[in-house]
């Protein structure tokens, strides 16, 4: 017995010396350093996986490095447009609890405007961010899009957030931006400030697929 002892001791402390044995940090492979969100635990891009929480509301933002050129693929689902869960999993911010709903997204008078990064920042990003998804088509007609919203509290500027939401089936080129993702993120809104899906959930649901999202949540 004290032999077979001596023997785990030894291997044990031969891997506690090894950099191979040592367990990761949970921020290793993240592009801001931040951590991920224990309460979002089956979050964006697919059951069992923890949604990133960014860096928050910022004073001043700065354009953030985006994915190698052509490394980010579209999906489509009933030729509706869906992000590279791999390039855009979603970042929540961890400014927005569900604790504290009332005095941010939900408070009267708005929450989104105050938080959004300028067009001199996000423009550069776009333009980015098309590249990383060989997007070739009208950049008026696509959004740059906060997977989750701003009004779900989505963190506002991390590049893991945003992507360029390619238009509609249908859409006519000129138009603008008019996507059907957004009012799908107002149902969520209002849901969760009328406490009939928790925050987690809305975020969860919307990263992982926004064309299914209500109806996972039982919401119409």
């Amino acid at each position: 017995m004290p032999s077979t002892f001596r023997a785990v001791s030894t291997v044990t402390l031969s891997c506690l010396l090894l950099a191979g044995c040592e367990s990761a940090p949970l921020n290793s492979s993240s592009p801001s350093g931040s951590v991920s969100s224990p309460a979002a635990s089956s979050g964006a891009g697919g059951a069992g996986r923890a949604i990133a929480v960014g860096a928050g509301p910022q004073k001043k933002y700065t354009v953030q490095q985006q994915p190698a050129a052509g490394t980010c693929h579209y999906r489509y689902d009933k030729r509706e447009p869906l992000q590279d869960p791999a390039c855009t999993p979603g970042a929540i911010s961890p400014a927005v609890t569900q604790a504290n709903l009332k005095s941010t997204i939900c408070r009267k008078g708005g929450y989104t405007s105050g938080v959004r990064p300028s067009t001199y920042v996000t423009a550069r990003e776009k333009k980015l961010n098309a590249a990383s998804y060989g997007f070739t088509g009208r950049m008026g007609d696509a959004e740059y899009d906060h997977l989750i919203s701003l009004q779900l509290g989505g963190d506002p500027n991390d590049a893991r957030n945003l992507w360029v939401e390619p238009a509609d089936p249908g859409h006519r080129k000129g138009s603008g931006v008019n996507n059907l993702k957004d009012p799908v993120e107002t149902k969520l809104h209002t849901a969760v400030c009328s406490g009939k899906v928790t925050l987690a959930a809305a975020q969860q649901a919307i990263a992982t697929d926004w064309t299914t999202a209500l109806s996972s949540l039982g919401l119409s």
